[in-house]
């Protein structure tokens, strides 16, 4: 994601804002969206040799651009944050820890759980339908860096390929 405009700086910023989390009117604190995504996104999709990397994805600024784009509807949007702040209760609600402070076990479990709610089996799969998305986009998105998804899957992308962003 190019940062060099201040409007898109202030853009950038609004999606990382911070989800407030409280259960049972005990305030447990705040954790931006974007540092959670941050981390779900490897629980969801570990690295393993010959897997792009987190940074080559690079799903989180993928994620902030879809949270700032005008044609992403904000019913979209909401689920997105929604399910941050969701999945953040669990994780308190269960362990006393926001989802980033947990130990990965603890997060595999809590993903385990809220996989058998109909909210957290969408939620799951709209984030990795983003870091698919991003790891399999055109690189002039920021995302899919040096085509490494594509040299994943050993794919020829369609021409032609796109000269300017459109999201």
């Amino acid at each position: 994601m190019n940062l060099n405009s201040r409007r898109r700086f202030i853009q950038a910023g609004f999606a990382g804002s911070v989800v407030l989390i409280a259960i049972n009117s005990k305030l447990f604190g705040g954790v931006s969206v974007l540092e959670t995504v941050f981390v779900l996104q490897e629980d969801l999709f570990p690295q393993s040799t010959g897997v792009p990397t987190k940074k080559q994805i690079n799903a989180k600024s993928y994620l902030s651009l879809i949270l700032n784009h005008p044609r992403v509807t904000d019913s979209d949007k909401k689920f997105i944050k929604n399910g941050i702040r969701w999945l953040n209760e669990e994780a308190v609600d269960k362990y006393k820890k926001i989802y980033i402070r947990l130990t990965p076990s603890q997060r595999q479990d809590i993903l385990n759980e809220i996989s058998l709610t109909s909210w957290g089996e969408d939620f799951i799969a709209d984030i990795l339908k983003y870091i698919f998305e991003a790891m399999l986009g055109d690189p002039i998105y920021g995302i899919n860096k040096d085509e490494s998804g594509w040299k994943w899957l050993n794919h020829r992308p369609g021409l032609p390929r796109p000269k300017v962003t459109y999201l």
